[in-house]
This record gives C-alpha cells, sequence and structure tokens, in this order.
C-alpha cells in the first residue's frame, strides 16, 4: 500500500531561514506516512548535526531528494563542476544513508543548462547510480522540466540507455509540459513499467509557462486527478506519494492543516 509522505521542502524554505528544526515542531501534526528530506546548498557543513538532531524523529524519511544544485551543475559541465558535483552528491548520499532512506531522488538535467547536452548526462547517470549503490541507495530520476527537448524524450534517451533506470514521476513536471496524458498511452508503458515513486502536485498554466511554475496543492490547479489515481490503481501501483506543494507563507509560517487537506485529498482518491 502507498505511503503518502510530505516533501520537506514543502514546509521549509528561504521563507523560515531553512530551519529543519521546524520540522519536529509541526510534524506531528501532519498526517502523513514520512517525509522526503529536500537537501539545501547550505546544510553541507551540518550533515552530523542533521543526522544527530532525527536520531530520534517519530517519523521516517523513505526517499532524500538529492539538492538541485547538484544537477545545475552536471548540465553546465564548466571546468570544475564535474567534480564538484559528484563531491556534493556523495555528502547527499551520507546524510540519506544516515536519516534511513530508501531512494533517492535527482535531476538529471536542470538549470539554465538544462539537456543541452543528454549524452554527458546519461554518461553521469552511471556513475551517480554507482555512488548510490555504495551507500545501499536507489537512485531515481525525476522527469524534470526541460529547456531543450521534454521530459518524456529524455527519459526515453536515459532508458536507452540503461533500461532498468527508476523514475520517479511528477505530475506537475509532466502538465508543465502538456504531457502527463503521454503517461498513459500503451506506446510509452515501458516509461510507466520503471517508475517507482510519485509526485503529486498540481499545476495550473500553458504548455512552457515558466512563469506557472509554482508547486500547487491538489485542486488549486488544472491537472485531472480523476484520471490520473484511476489510472495508477489500474496499473497496480503501490509504491511512496510524495506532497511537494508549497505550505508556508512569506513570513514562513506553516500551514500544516492546508497539507492535512491534500493528504486527505489523495487518501480518497486512493480508496475509490
Amino acid at each position: 500500500m502507498s505511503r503518502i509522505i510530505c516533501s520537506t521542502g514543502a514546509l521549509i524554505g528561504r521563507a523560515n531561514g531553512r530551519d529543519y528544526r521546524l520540522l519536529k515542531k509541526v510534524a506531528g501534526q501532519l498526517n502523513c506516512d514520512g517525509f522526503e528530506f529536500m537537501m539545501y546548498k547550505d546544510w553541507y557543513e551540518k550533515i552530523d548535526e542533521i543526522a544527530a538532531f532525527f536520531a530520534d524523529f517519530e517519523k521516517s524519511f523513505p526517499t532524500f531528494h538529492i539538492d538541485k544544485n547538484v544537477g545545475d551543475l552536471v548540465s553546465r559541465n564548466a571546468e570544475g563542476d564535474m567534480d564538484l558535483a559528484l563531491w556534493l552528491y556523495e555528502k547527499n548520499c551520507e546524510l540519506a544513508q544516515k536519516l534511513g532512506s530508501e531512494k533517492l531522488v535527482l535531476h538529471l538535467w536542470s538549470g539554465m543548462d538544462s539537456d543541452r547536452d543528454m549524452p554527458h548526462n546519461i554518461a553521469t547517470y552511471k556513475t551517480m547510480r554507482e555512488i548510490a549503490e555504495r551507500y545501499g541507495l536507489l537512485l531515481t530520476i525525476e522527469n524534470v522540466v526541460c529547456n531543450r527537448n521534454d521530459p518524456m524524450t529524455d527519459l526515453k534517451a536515459v532508458m536507452k540507455e540503461y533500461p532498468d533506470v527508476s523514475i520517479t514521476f511528477d505530475t506537475k513536471m509532466a502538465e508543465f509540459h502538456g504531457q502527463l496524458a503521454e503517461i498513459y498511452k500503451e506506446e510509452n508503458r515501458a516509461v510507466w513499467d520503471r517508475v517507482v515513486h510519485l509526485h503529486v502536485n498540481d499545476y495550473k498554466g500553458g504548455i512552457k509557462d515558466w512563469n506557472s511554475l509554482s508547486t500547487l496543492h491538489i485542486g488549486d490547479g488544472q491537472i485531472d486527478f480523476d484520471t490520473f489515481f484511476d489510472f495508477i490503481r489500474k496499473m497496480g501501483y503501490s509504491g511512496d506519494i510524495t506532497l511537494e506543494a508549497t505550505s508556508f507563507d512569506k513570513t514562513g509560517v506553516i500551514d500544516t492543516e492546508k497539507m492535512n487537506e491534500s493528504i486527505r485529498k489523495v487518501i480518497g482518491y486512493l480508496g475509490k
């Protein structure tokens, strides 16, 4: 049965000083089964501190989201970028292991350079997968937004070289490219068969509408979740589902009820 987990990035961000300690204060108010830990670039000097702080935490961290800066560096691939990207990535793996995570979510293409050089990004995947395996972690690639091709095309390019790649499928990212319905098609069944984790978030905007990339709660956008959940039930999906929708205001105050409302909606969809 699917566990419903919350991204820590939906609760902790720049507005509240990226204070990871806030998670302990609100965890008991959230009806989730655990958390997806979102790594930030200003936490590398605090890895041992963070691990110790959550050693007795009441909920688990089944999934760990790699610092998005890693994907930016891989995609830019300027002098020194790859050495730094791999160093940062291994530090992410170290913390993920300390937190007891099972899966990693990676933006294999990211930033302004995004998917301009997919052969390079795909070659990097092999190295990152080997590092993850050393730490006992399953590396998953997310269908993040692209500025050259589209997520389905790029995922298929990875699968051509690595047919057994594991995928985190994000509803918002797919809808942004007008591709959510593509995952329902028989011709893309091989891609769906590699999906081991879901990010379920709403989107409101046109195709590649860069001004509408906010991560919305279910029902606050245009995605047809009735069809989506009908599909995943038909496919027998039982993996975890992460909710990433932003749940804090401009002053950093966390709205646990808004997140709980989304959790209730997912429970309702799964229970149909």
